[in-house]
């Protein structure tokens, strides 16, 4: 058994899909539209198999959460880059320009070395090695 895919609702799905593409290489399909729904989606896949559904719906609200607190449910999607120079080069590159590095990089007391910054939603990414 596998995770199959993670869900992101947004309201600037063009933006977000650029980021994952240019950042983490992901690979988009063509945009799924249901007009009757007001709906739209990407699916992006990642090496390994992993994908992640973008999706805009004109009534979703905003959420409420505070980005930089934790807070029930999911919160954050991680990305193994394979080593720490990969980790720190990325990091580098996103905070650059202009994307927030909340943490690290840095070894966690669990023995990961692992950066984490915001994507342009306020979703929290975790690079991993």
């Amino acid at each position: 058994m596998k995770i199959e895919h993670i869900a992101i609702w947004t309201n600037n799905i063009e933006r977000l899909k650029r980021f994952y593409e240019k950042y983490f290489n992901g690979q988009s399909n063509n945009k799924y539209i249901n007009s009757k729904k007001h709906f739209e989606s990407y699916f992006l896949q990642f090496e390994g198999g992993s994908r992640l559904e973008l999706m805009k719906k004109e009534e979703i609200p905003a959420t409420k959460n505070n980005v930089y607190a934790q807070f029930t449910g999911i919160i954050h999607i991680a990305f193994s880059v394979g080593s720490k120079e990969q980790v720190d080069k990325l990091t580098k590159q996103l905070k650059e320009d202009g994307f927030e590095v909340i943490d690290g990089p840095r070894t966690t007391g669990d023995g990961y070395y692992e950066s984490v910054v915001l994507d342009p939603d306020g979703n929290r990414i975790e690079i991993t090695v």
